[in-house]
């Protein structure tokens, strides 16, 4: 079979694909995620699976199943029995050891080997050992770095690593509920594949969604920036090879949507894989983040004053999107041409700050109780708020109270009765 004939294959089977997901949309209504359309991409994602022994799935710890996808899992033992699958949950620092040790048992009962890490952690772990390299007379610099240092050392300084690992008694896969270093995760990715091997070097193929911090991982790897990185999704456009060593070679894909099943749309917003410049709804995606954030959350995060439920409404309910925005509008001076709060650019600053994880919010594993799993911190502080006129007006509910519905009645003009 000549390349012609291979490309006209693929293209086939991709259009037939294509298609059979277009029914599942308009027929039984499912929502799917906007997945890649281009075959080029699909392609890359191809030879990525071929070239590498281990392709490891790269998610976003606080919502990996989210991100994962099993028939890729599937597919790549279809191509090769002795190719391995590998799940990397990125931005493992959102997590504590209690709430990465029940992902690790999940995860392992589901013969599925998992690492954690944090590409971020590590970046700000080699800026102080930069730092500390510096050699200065001020004995009050020369004291800022030893701190830094000792807290590079704290960081360290952990149980045995026997105490980290999770065993599935079903399945015999054993995980490392750890945030791995940069040196312990490449040493893993050695160790991983103990299959034949062509090649003297290991090859990692990585794919992941966009903007789960694929590109933030490898450069982390290897110490400089090799990887451009953006936050807006799919900045990788195609698969480059990348030796850490002789030993171990990163096979990078570009960043793919891949098509599973979602709520709505909103979904996908707060969780980085649509771009949150370019929506065009900014209510459904503000919703979904309070249905997420307690209220003390947002005050104590933001400063602001959320209105407090009236007497025929939900004591405990939370506050709506558009509180919340008309809250947030006020506090940062985010005010339109008629001198109200403009929610739509007050809706994209709090988005970004829960993709970031400034509004952190972790899924529970099926199985888990949620509020157990992620417990939010107490309110820090009791606000004394003053508030002017236009912003009790304005933050004030537009629901009916009974208060209202009586002035209401007694002002309107009733007829008198007939003589």
């Amino acid at each position: 079979m000549d390349a012609e004939e291979l490309q006209n294959l693929e293209r086939q089977a991709f259009l037939e694909w294509r298609k059979t997901l277009s029914e599942l949309q308009e027929i039984d209504g499912i929502v799917l995620t906007p997945y890649e359309k281009n075959l080029e991409f699909w392609r890359q994602l191809w030879r990525v699976i071929e070239k590498s022994d281990v392709i490891v799935q790269i998610l976003d710890a606080r919502n990996p199943l989210l991100f994962r996808c099993e028939d890729l899992e599937n597919y790549i033992k279809d191509v090769s029995q002795h190719k391995n699958s590998m799940l990397l949950l990125n931005k493992s620092d959102f997590l504590t050891e209690k709430q990465r040790r029940i992902w690790a048992q999940y995860f392992a009962d589901a013969s599925i080997l998992v690492v954690f890490y944090s590409a971020a952690n590590e970046k700000k772990t080699r800026k102080i050992s930069e730092e500390s390299g510096v050699v200065s007379d001020d004995t009050d610099e020369e004291k800022d770095l030893s701190e830094k240092l000792e807290t590079l050392e704290l960081r360290t300084q952990t149980m045995p690593e026997s105490n980290y690992l999770v065993t599935s008694s079903k399945t015999g896969v054993v995980n490392d509920c750890r945030v791995l270093t940069k040196e312990e995760l490449v040493k893993k990715f050695k160790d991983v594949y103990t299959g034949p091997k062509e090649k003297k070097e290991t090859v990692i193929g990585l794919v992941g969604y966009p903007n789960v911090g694929k590109s933030s991982t490898i450069n982390s790897l290897i110490s400089t920036k090799k990887v451009s990185v953006s936050s807006t999704p799919g900045k990788t456009k195609h698969f480059q090879t990348i030796f850490i060593d002789d030993e171990l070679m990163l096979c990078d894909c570009p960043g793919l949507v891949m098509p599973t099943f979602v709520s709505t749309k909103a979904e996908m917003v707060i969780w980085g894989i649509l771009p949150i410049d370019q929506m065009r709804d900014h209510v459904g995606p503000t919703n979904q983040v309070v249905c997420h954030i307690p209220k003390h959350i947002f005050e104590d995060t933001y400063g602001i004053f959320l209105p407090k439920p009236q007497e025929s409404e939900d004591p405990n309910r939370k506050p709506t999107a558009e509180e919340l925005l008309d809250s947030y509008g006020f506090m940062r001076g985010f005010m339109n041409a008629r001198g109200l709060p403009d929610h739509p650019r007050a809706a994209r600053y709090i988005l970004k700050d829960f993709v970031n994880g400034k509004l952190l919010y972790c899924h529970a594993p099926p199985g888990s109780d949620q509020e157990s799993f992620h417990i939010y911190p107490e309110k820090r502080r009791q606000a004394q708020y003053n508030l002017t006129r236009q912003m009790m007006r304005i933050t004030k509910t537009s629901k009916t109270t009974p208060d209202v519905l009586d002035r209401t009645f007694f002002d309107q003009n009733i007829g008198r009765a007939h003589k």
